[in-house]
C-alpha cells in the first residue's frame, strides 16, 4: 500500500474519533466534525476512516445496528454491545491461545480478529 501523507483533514478525523471516545460510527464522526469544520465533506471522512482502519491507525470494529464503528484504541481487546442502550464497551483480554491453536492445528493464516459480545450492560440490567 502506498503511504499517504498526513493531511489536516485526516488529523481532524482522527482527533474527532478520539474526542467522541464512544466507538463512533462514520455518521457520528461526520456530525461531530460538521459543527467545527463544515468544509470537510462526508466522502472525505468516509474515505479517510477506511484508510486509517486499513493502515492500523484505527480499528474497524464491525457493523452494529447498520453502521460500521471505529475505535481509536488499537491494542488487542474486544467489545461488548448492549442490546438495549446500544453502547459499545471495551472488553480487555486476549485470544492469543485460541489463535495460536488455529494456526498450528488447522494451518490457518489469521491476519485479523474481530470479536464482540452482546447482552445487557450493568445500567440496563439494573433498570
Amino acid at each position: 500500500m502506498v503511504e499517504k501523507r498526513n493531511t489536516v483533514q485526516r488529523q481532524l478525523i482522527l482527533d474527532a474519533v478520539r474526542e467522541l471516545n464512544i466507538h463512533a460510527s462514520a455518521e457520528q464522526v461526520v456530525e461531530h466534525l460538521a459543527k467545527k469544520h463544515p468544509s470537510i465533506g462526508r466522502a472525505t471522512i468516509y474515505r479517510n476512516l477506511n484508510y486509517m482502519a486499513e493502515s492500523g491507525e484505527l480499528l474497524r470494529i464491525g457493523s452494529f445496528y447498520g453502521s460500521t464503528h471505529y475505535d481509536h484504541n488499537c491494542h488487542e481487546h474486544y467489545h461488548f454491545v448492549c442490546s438495549q442502550c446500544r453502547r459499545i464497551f471495551d472488553v480487555e483480554g486476549s485470544l492469543s491461545d485460541v489463535i495460536d491453536r488455529f494456526r498450528q492445528t488447522d494451518g490457518f493464516d489469521i491476519t485479523d480478529c474481530n470479536l464482540s459480545f452482546s447482552g445487557l450492560c450493568w445500567v440496563c440490567k439494573n433498570k
